[in-house]
């Protein structure tokens, strides 16, 4: 059976009807989206969101848009298949959503006064509490990623005044931090170190320069993301140079690999 084409809307609400058309038509009539389940779609909505952090990072915006096309098509077939279900529709997640936003704001849709954006975090922890939640941190999922979640931990708490006041103390703790790996482990005599003792301060560091980022207004997740690209960049065109001179990298020493990467860093220094 062929089912008719829905044209191209122009505006918000028709072209959102689009999808939901589209969508809806498939779960009846396409087999691979018929058998799938909020399960089954679980790990790829996530490798969307990340394909989508990407192309943010890349500021590539024809991808952004793509992405984002397909970010929404998945909360849509999650909705899709609650309503299946008869657990909620899509029309009790937009309203639940603009309901939970008209709330968190009664600086706008009411007559709270707030002056500047620390404030508006204040209420918005504050009033989360008021509505059930039993912790400031209970909105953080377990399942983030240990850098993300640090950095979110940090931006939690600071909604309810539990955070340093002046950048230098943050700078005085990671020096402290430091300090005190380097007390457990002793690179000289790696092997009488602690190694249990030494991850714990390890871990206290990494906390300890999140918390720094976070308050010189640097997001710690795209600045290491960044330098994740960097590196790949170079050490791909170090490759490129060992192979079209022949050499394997197993073959060449830190010295020989290190005139590419040298070569790299000039045309690569952002």
């Amino acid at each position: 059976m062929s089912y008719p084409i829905p044209a191209s809307e122009s505006t918000p609400a028709t072209a959102f009807q689009r999808l939901l058309d589209v969508l809806y038509t498939l779960r009846v009539a396409c087999p691979w989206d018929k058998k799938q389940t909020m399960e089954s779609l679980r790990h790829l909505t996530i490798e969307e969101l990340y394909e989508l952090t990407d192309a943010i990072l890349d500021e590539d915006y024809p991808e952004i848009k793509k992405e984002l096309g397909d970010v929404m098509m998945h909360l849509v077939f999650y909705a899709r298949i609650a309503e299946e279900e008869n657990r909620f529709t899509i029309v009790d997640v937009l309203n639940g959503i603009c309901d939970k936003l008209i709330s968190r704001h009664p600086h706008v849709y009411g007559d709270i006064n707030v002056e500047n954006e620390d404030q508006v975090k204040q209420n918005w922890e504050t009033l989360k509490l008021k509505e059930g939640n039993k912790s400031v941190l209970s909105g953080v999922p377990h399942g983030l990623p240990a850098l993300v979640k640090a950095y979110r931990i940090q931006d939690k708490v600071r909604g309810v005044g539990f955070d340093w006041e002046d950048k230098k103390e943050v700078w005085a703790k990671v020096e402290e931090e430091l300090d005190e790996f380097k007390a457990e482990y002793d690179i000289d005599k790696p092997e009488e170190s602690d190694l249990d003792k030494a991850e714990g301060e390890f871990g206290d560091l990494l906390f300890s320069l999140i918390n720094y980022a976070r308050h010189i207004g640097i997001n710690p997740e795209n600045a290491l993301e960044r330098t994740n690209k960097k590196f790949i960049s170079r050490f791909t065109y170090l490759e490129q140079r060992a192979g079209e001179n022949g050499q394997n990298l197993q073959d060449m020493t830190l010295e020989e690999m290190d005139v590419y990467w040298n070569e790299a860093k000039k045309l690569t220094k952002s």
